[in-house]
């Protein structure tokens, strides 16, 4: 049997398939159902403002959404934050102009680890690993 201590209180628990302990689980599922409840009363209702009438973290309603439990075409002005910068977004972790950012330094990582190899392939046997070899076809 496989303890471990759940992340969310702390106690001491046998490990199962959701890694939080029964009584964490049960307040969850409760924490939802206020959240759905509230929803299907106020269904323009934004996240902040289910976070003031249920009492339920922004972060725990966010996970919701995330999970798909909570739909946010049911409910149009249900947002949550950007993971990077915190601009509210309906779909995925990051905004658009966020995960833009991200590819375009990634490409640019990726165009200077080339000129870099480009450089370093007259002095072959060096034993150097890079960034890019992990890209590679074998």
């Amino acid at each position: 049997m496989n303890l471990g201590n759940c992340p969310r209180c702390g106690r001491l628990f046998a490990n199962n398939f959701r890694e939080i302990c029964p009584s964490c689980i049960k307040e969850i599922e409760e924490e939802y159902e206020k959240c759905l409840n509230y929803l299907r009363e106020e269904k323009l209702a934004t996240i902040q403002e289910v976070h003031e009438a249920t009492g339920v973290s922004i972060r725990q309603i966010t996970k919701f959404i995330k999970e798909g439990r909570i739909s946010v075409a049911n409910n149009p002005n249900m947002t949550y934050p950007c993971e990077v910068c915190g601009v509210l977004i309906r779909e995925g972790n990051m905004c658009d102009s966020c995960r833009t950012r991200l590819t375009r330094d990634f490409a640019s990582a990726a165009r200077e680890e080339t000129q870099k190899l480009a450089g370093q392939n007259d002095k072959s046997g060096q034993g150097a690993y890079s960034a890019m070899d992990k890209f590679r076809s074998p």
